[in-house]
């Protein structure tokens, strides 16, 4: 008896094993066609933006005014559409439209597509996103490979080779949501205030897109990263600042500091530790967050042993959130 469940065990780890590696060779080679469609769309369409900014449809674009503030916000690697906010994301922009008039809201960036392609209009995922969406399917197989695939995309904007692509895409995305929302005065006097606002994967291509905008436009990009994973070489030569929110519940974005050597101590040249010397790059304990979900940054449960009563965690986010010493005639109770 004892020979044979050696045996059973024996065989079923070795096809646990054989499982896990035939897993991993399907990912490593799907990581490898990853950028097929973005040097597809950048030999097709793209590369026009190598030389100039995007152009834009009459009557987004003003050379008198505009607004003098942008929060433009990138969603983590979970979300597979534009409009495919949480609604604890949601209220988190409505309440910043209302504490902060000056500056203007900006949805519909979708950071997993370097010109903002929704996964449900990608023939090859499409049949996924539609069975991801089906209620009940927060948790499954089929919502975990699309986040997959949006991490492959986050690869891609922290890549070298082709991050230059990807990451112009972005940026373009993110002008023309900008100038759709409220005209952009492409020849501002002073510097039009841009907050690029990423959860997750989504800072990494908002510190992508960074010098691009600041190419085409006269601003001063801040990046708020709320649990973002990102390397130390993109957009840290072209940002303000940068707010690195985490929570004692998050582990996901500490994979940044070990998967990406730019950020590791001892590389004391990359954009990362420069910034971070020069004051330019904060870290802030935003309290007790998990990276996402009820108890995430965004969370709208009650935080428990809170001294007020019915706080949630995106109150929390909130508070800190509007206290950052860069809104336009705001105040953290909202008064202009």
């Amino acid at each position: 008896m004892k020979s044979l469940l050696q045996t059973l065990i024996s065989r079923s780890l070795g096809d646990t094993s054989k499982l896990l590696a035939a897993l991993g060779i399907f990912f490593l080679a799907w990581g490898t066609i990853s950028p097929i469609s973005t040097l597809s769309w950048w030999l097709r369409d793209g590369n026009g933006l190598a030389e100039q900014r995007p152009s834009l449809p009459d009557g987004t674009t003003t050379t008198e005014g505009g607004a003098q503030c942008y929060l433009v916000f990138l969603a983590g690697v979970g979300n597979v559409a534009d409009v495919d906010l949480d609604p604890g994301e949601e209220a988190f922009l409505n309440q910043m439209a209302a504490a902060v008039p000056g500056c203007v809201v900006v949805r519909g960036v979708f950071p997993y597509s370097a010109v903002s392609d929704n996964v449900g209009s990608q023939p090859l995922f499409r049949w996924l996103w539609q069975l991801s969406e089906r209620p009940g399917q927060e948790d499954s197989l089929a919502r975990l490979v699309i986040k997959i695939r949006n991490l492959w995309r986050l690869a891609l904007s922290a890549d070298n080779r082709y991050g230059q692509a990807y990451n112009r895409g972005a940026a373009a995305t993110i002008l023309e949501r900008m100038a759709a929302t409220e005209a952009v005065s492409l020849e501002s006097e002073e510097p039009i205030q841009l907050v690029l606002a990423g959860t997750s994967g989504g800072a990494q291509v908002a510190l992508g897109a960074a010098p691009y905008l600041k190419e085409w436009l006269s601003v001063e990009v801040t990046v708020l990263s709320f649990g973002g994973v990102f390397d130390g070489e993109e957009g840290f030569d072209s940002i303000e600042q940068v707010y690195h929110f985490h929570g004692q519940g998050d582990r996901i974005d500490n994979l940044g500091l070990i998967l990406f050597p730019s950020r590791w101590g001892w590389t004391v040249g990359s954009p990362y530790n420069r910034a971070l010397r020069a004051g330019k790059y904060e870290a802030i304990a935003s309290g007790p967050h998990a990276h996402d979900g009820d108890r995430g940054y965004f969370g709208q449960d009650p935080v428990e042993g809170s001294v007020s009563k019915g706080t949630t965690y995106l109150d929390l986010t909130l508070e800190q959130v509007q206290a950052l010493p860069l809104w336009p005639t705001s105040t953290t109770d909202g008064a202009p």
